[in-house]
């Protein structure tokens, strides 16, 4: 008879360390669940994102062809424009907007969407402040200038145009540096 042999253990976890994690991981789930069913906020970044692209792209475009382009606001859409007015459209780098529910509603020419359109249309829960129905444009120099100002001329833009996106609690901003039109 051996008098030295132990018996051993078997490995594995108990029933309540079991209980525990997956009572631990339901929580955890239960509140991330709940922060990423609210689109809101995803809604506010993309949509301010899609602003500054656009910005950005008129002021390179003005550049590159040296002449004005205009950015056109209304409070539901931001467009590009080669006139204040915005009879003369520009087309998407992409060769069309995202072509989302609400630029379908917003990018319009009389009553038509137009998908090549650099243009994109203001989701309905978010809110914008700052330069909602004005129109900005920048010279061939890529310098911004208020939509008042004549084309050619000095700006009257003397301080940063800021422009705030909000949506149930999160907001993002833009902004548009005079002299140099750069997009922050």
């Amino acid at each position: 008879m051996r008098t030295g042999l132990r018996l051993k253990r078997s490995a594995g976890f108990t029933m309540v360390e079991l209980i525990t994690v997956l009572i631990v991981a339901g929580i955890l789930a239960a509140v991330g669940v709940s922060r990423f069913a609210d689109s809101n906020a995803f809604e506010n970044r993309a949509y301010a994102d899609q602003a500054k692209t656009i910005i950005r792209y008129a002021q390179k475009l003005a550049v590159a062809q040296n002449r004005p382009i205009f950015v056109v606001t209304n409070g539901s859409s931001f467009a590009v424009c080669a006139d204040a007015a915005c009879n003369g459209l520009i087309t998407a780098p992409g060769g069309s907007n995202s072509g989302s529910t609400a630029t379908r509603a917003n990018c319009r020419q009389g009553s038509n969407y137009v998908a090549s359109w650099m243009c994109e249309g203001r989701p309905a829960n978010v809110s914008i402040t700052g330069l909602p129905g004005s129109t900005i444009f920048f010279d061939a120099l890529g310098r911004p200038y208020k939509g008042t100002d004549p084309v050619v001329g000095p700006s009257t833009l003397s301080a940063p145009v800021i422009i705030s996106f909000t949506s149930a609690g999160n907001t993002n901003q833009i902004t548009i540096w005079p002299e140099t039109g750069y997009v922050q």
